[in-house]
């Protein structure tokens, strides 16, 4: 699995994973608490999630990439792209709820309950109360990548697939496809953050487009990348409802300025991220992915990966437990698979996928 492409899959999961390890431990703080406390957190660290007794090892994930894990196993089960069915079966068949108690949100727990209980795929969504969230958004990567280089689709499967975890009302999805169809142009040869921000703004409309502009202001005008935590607090701070720090709008437009003052490194951008306050490892993992599925794997230190797969090698409930690099190779063959249809994005995804010599 030494091709471009390649790279850049596992470039964006194991971001993305390792985002999501790094920022659970300080998730809902303050920035000014993790500065006291850690500095710049540049580290993954214990935690517990939920209060259920569980002390999570360094680099164990949480429900974010429980979600993302999801997605890999229906594109594993489907064989290519997928549909809102495909997440449901994998749901009913191949999810132990019991397990899912320990490391996921109560509405994803009532979720998989009710597809268990055969409600259709598509009106599963309807069950969960929150429109807003960016429960898709900080998990959709597998979406963007089954999609590579065609961010139109990449958009339309978010919707279609995201009727599985949220509401068509609200702007939950909308949010999510921005990120979808980004790291879809991100997955292009040479592809820029710029290219695939523009690529994704198009699809978003103009309310959208409005509310990250004003994130990238902030991000054009701060001197360094965790300068612009206290101009986005005066933005973002509502604490007054359930999940407040965990509005779409909030954490997408963060992730585009943190992905913009970092010059897209990956490592800064997971660190900046972490380093935010409030939603961290929602943050990290977002703006992490489009960072590292633009540079691939080889920006990533190689102990944030080992400390990641040992820990999720540990992990008795996630739904997907293998190194990451296979979790990558589970999207390279579903690629693969589809890059024999006709079409010029299938040349392109098999010129993409030819080994590096």
């Amino acid at each position: 699995m030494n091709s471009a492409l390649a790279d850049k899959v596992m470039g964006c999961l194991a971001a993305s994973q390792v985002a999501s390890a790094m920022g659970a431990a300080v998730e809902g703080w303050s920035w000014r608490r993790i500065r006291q406390e850690h500095g710049v957190l540049d580290r993954m660290l214990p935690y517990e999630h939920y209060g259920n007794g569980w002390q999570r090892m360094a680099g164990t994930t949480e429900d974010g990439i429980e979600r993302q894990r999801v997605f890999l196993r229906a594109i594993r089960r489907a064989g290519g792209r997928i549909g809102p069915e495909h997440v449901a079966a994998v749901w009913a068949e191949e999810v132990d709820p019991e397990q899912a108690d320990w490391c996921m949100e109560p509405f994803d727990r009532r979720l998989i309950r009710l597809a268990r209980l055969g409600l259709p795929a598509v009106s599963l969504g309807s069950a969960n109360p929150y429109t807003d969230l960016c429960s898709l958004a900080r998990s959709c990567h597998p979406l963007g990548l089954i999609n590579a280089m065609d961010p139109e689709q990449a958009w339309r499967d978010v919707h279609h697939v995201g009727l599985v975890l949220q509401q068509p009302l609200g702007s939950g999805l909308d949010w999510a496809g921005l990120v979808g169809a980004v790291l879809a142009v991100a997955c292009r040869p040479g592809a820029t953050f710029d290219s695939a921000l523009d690529a994704g703004l198009a699809l978003a409309g103009d309310r959208i487009a409005r509310e990250v502009s004003r994130a990238l202001e902030v991000a054009e005008a701060a001197a360094a990348p965790l300068d612009m935590c206290e101009e986005f607090d005066d933005i973002y701070f509502d604490r007054s409802v359930p999940y407040a720090f965990s509005q779409a709008n909030e954490v997408v437009s963060k992730a585009m300025a943190v992905v913009r003052a970092c010059h897209a490194d990956p490592r800064a951008c997971i660190v900046t991220g972490v380093s935010f306050g409030r939603d961290t490892d929602c943050l990290a993992a977002t703006a992490g992915g489009i960072a590292g599925a633009l540079n691939g794997a080889s920006a990533l230190p190689a102990e944030w990966i080992e400390q990641l797969d040992a820990a999720t090698e540990a992990n008795p409930h996630t739904c997907l437990r293998m190194p990451v690099a296979e979790m990558a190779g589970m999207v390279i063959d579903a690629l693969q698979a589809e890059a024999g249809s006709a079409g010029s994005r299938s040349d392109a995804v098999s010129e993409a996928l030819r080994p590096i010599e």
